[in-house]
């Protein structure tokens, strides 16, 4: 009996806590909502900052990823020099040639594939339509190692890269540039820097945006490229697949000796090419990327700080004007830790209120940027739960001093307060 009439009481006095919050809150609306909307665009433009950091590193993650899987990327070019890495034209530079991708394609057994290209971007015409793209040059392997599937006529075979015929496949994006949207080009012509190609395949849609994009792209046999677009046997880059990600370490550490043997280099550092593994460059992009996101997160957190600073004010002014409420309630029993609980609730309340409309509106704006196609966004549970977690926080940090300043008044004096 004794357990249920001290439940009642503690659930009679959670009530006229809330009422007393509901009546102190309600009593000046046009304060109270200015208070909450200072919450509401903290919250709202933390969501939102914080979605699009996230939607930018899980699409760099996915266009990395989706180039394919376990792969190391041998670029020309790269020079060391005292522990720091300086770029020398890594990717332009002519150091990495046919006869490096042969090597290693010979003597690194560990090597699913090797698939070498040579990459740069032209003026492309098509019966009186042009583009700008990226043009591949590579090797049949190409569409195995990087993922590349066919959607019309066929890809690069062994035949067209030993034969060096001037054939070329589109990616769609190309094909809707210089045909028209969703059309068939196979058998059509196009000239590449002034040389003729026909087109003999279409490739299927990966997504993607940039100077990378893989829709926006023509593919070539590497032969033909060297010999009538770049005119020199180099290549740009080396892709190597390992068979498992557990060769990885080892494949990188054979081509990276094979090729300090076949350049003639005797000291690592001054090696004229570099050997990426994917999972480093994914790692990189992650940091990089959520540092950016943390950075974006920081900058929106300022006006959370500015909405804090609004919630102590308001409610320091509600301790002022309430100073006789506050000396008649002590005056008549109530404890310090009951008017300190009010004002806390209170302050509580307000910013749980502007939390809850600022997660929705975050959402609503990360939805917005993502639909206008201006950049992917990415809204997690993980970041609504910080977020609201962070509005209670800031209600009852900036809401203490003020509730700890109602509780410590003098009875006497607050009721003698005009």
């Amino acid at each position: 009996m004794d357990w249920w009439l001290k439940k009642k009481t503690w659930l009679m006095r959670i009530s006229d806590l809330l009422e007393e919050t509901y009546t102190a809150l309600s009593t000046n609306k046009a304060r109270s909502a200015l208070t909450i909307l200072g919450i509401v665009i903290g919250i709202a433009s933390v969501i939102a900052m914080t979605a699009i950091g996230q939607g930018a590193q899980a699409s760099i993650q996915a266009s990395i990823t989706s180039a394919g899987s376990n792969l190391l990327y041998v670029t020309p070019g790269m020079q060391k020099g005292a522990g720091i890495q300086i770029s020398s034209g890594r990717g332009s530079a002519q150091t990495l040639t046919q006869a490096d991708a042969d090597a290693i394609k010979g003597s690194v057994t560990l090597a699913k594939a090797v698939e070498p290209e040579l990459s740069r971007r032209y003026q492309v015409t098509a019966k009186g339509t042009n583009t700008n793209t990226q043009v591949i040059g590579t090797v049949q392997d190409y569409s195995d190692v990087r993922n590349v599937q066919i959607d019309l006529g066929s890809f690069l075979s062994e035949m067209d890269i030993s034969g060096q015929t001037r054939v070329a496949v589109l990616g769609p994006t190309t094909r809707d540039d210089l045909f028209g949207e969703d059309s068939d080009p196979i058998g059509q012509k196009v000239r590449i820097n002034g040389v003729e190609f026909t087109v003999i395949g279409v490739t299927v849609s990966k997504g993607g945006s940039g100077f990378n994009n893989s829709d926006d792209a023509i593919y070539v046999p590497i032969s033909t490229a060297q010999k009538y677009l770049a005119g020199d046997q180099y290549v740009s880059t080396i892709a190597v697949q390992a068979d498992s990600a557990d060769n990885m370490t080892a494949i990188q550490e054979q081509v990276t000796e094979l090729l300090l043997q076949r350049h003639k280099i005797s000291d690592p550092t001054q090696a004229d090419f570099s050997v990426m593994n994917q999972a480093d460059i994914v790692a990189t992009a992650s940091s990089v990327t959520g540092t950016f996101t943390t950075l974006l997160a920081s900058i929106a957190g300022i006006s959370l700080l500015v909405g804090g600073i609004g919630i102590m004010n308001m409610m320091l002014t509600n301790v002022t004007e309430r100073t006789r409420e506050i000396g008649l309630r002590k005056a008549i029993g109530a404890e310090e830790s009951d008017i300190s609980q009010q004002f806390l609730l209170e302050s509580v309340m307000l910013t749980f209120i502007g939390g809850a409309i600022g997660i929705i509106l975050g959402w609503i704006l990360a939805w917005i940027v993502q639909y206008s196609g201006v950049t992917s966004t990415q809204v997690t549970w993980d970041t609504v739960l910080l977020a609201f977690g962070v509005s209670a926080l800031i209600g009852i940090v900036f809401g203490y001093y003020p509730a700890r300043r109602a509780s410590k008044l003098n009875p006497i004096v607050a009721l003698r307060f005009e």
